[in-house]
């Protein structure tokens, strides 16, 4: 797929079909997260990827919106070490979103559907993909065949008109 099909392809994927993600595919996955930019190279993240069905479902308990990930082949944990001030969390997770829409591109291209979690329980998360204390599993990222239909460029996707949100040179 080119790049601008898969932007206008991605969508977020919350129910997936049983097939496994080819590990390759998993690993060129997370290899676009870890080629993401972030500030000043930093690079705080570490992405674990999670197969295990007992996992899944263990880990689709630590948010209310993480249901989905119960029923993906495949998951990807990003995590970052505990920020030391306000403006080291805020630029961590801005790292995380490039990191995130990367992943999410990189399978889109593949045909393959991602579906983003927050995380709340920390602790449980921790737990359940064994991370050391002093790092914050931050997000989740699905990630699967979609159950419904296949990812092909939206004509009309459901959002606000363009002529809002786009501005020139001023508001």
């Amino acid at each position: 797929m080119e790049t601008w099909d898969a932007i206008r392809a991605r969508r977020n994927v919350r129910a997936y079909r049983p097939d496994l993600v080819p590990a390759a595919d998993l690993d060129r996955i997370a290899e676009a997260g870890w080629r993401a930019p972030s500030a000043k190279n930093r690079q705080h993240w570490d992405f674990i990827i999670v197969t295990d069905p007992g996992q899944l479902r263990e880990l689709s308990t630590v948010w209310q919106g993480a249901g989905h990930i119960a029923h993906a082949p495949a998951a990807i944990a990003l995590v970052v070490p505990e920020p030391g001030d306000d403006r080291t969390r805020v630029v961590d997770q801005y790292d995380l979103g490039q990191a995130t829409l990367a992943m999410a591109i990189a399978a889109t291209d593949l045909g393959i559907g991602t579906g983003h979690s927050s995380v709340g329980d920390q602790e449980k998360a921790r737990a359940i993909l064994a991370v050391p204390e002093g790092y914050v599993v931050s997000f989740l990222l699905g990630i699967g065949y979609p159950a419904d239909r296949p990812l092909k460029p939206i004509a009309k996707p459901n959002r606000r008109p363009i002529e809002e949100v786009i501005h020139h040179g001023r508001w």
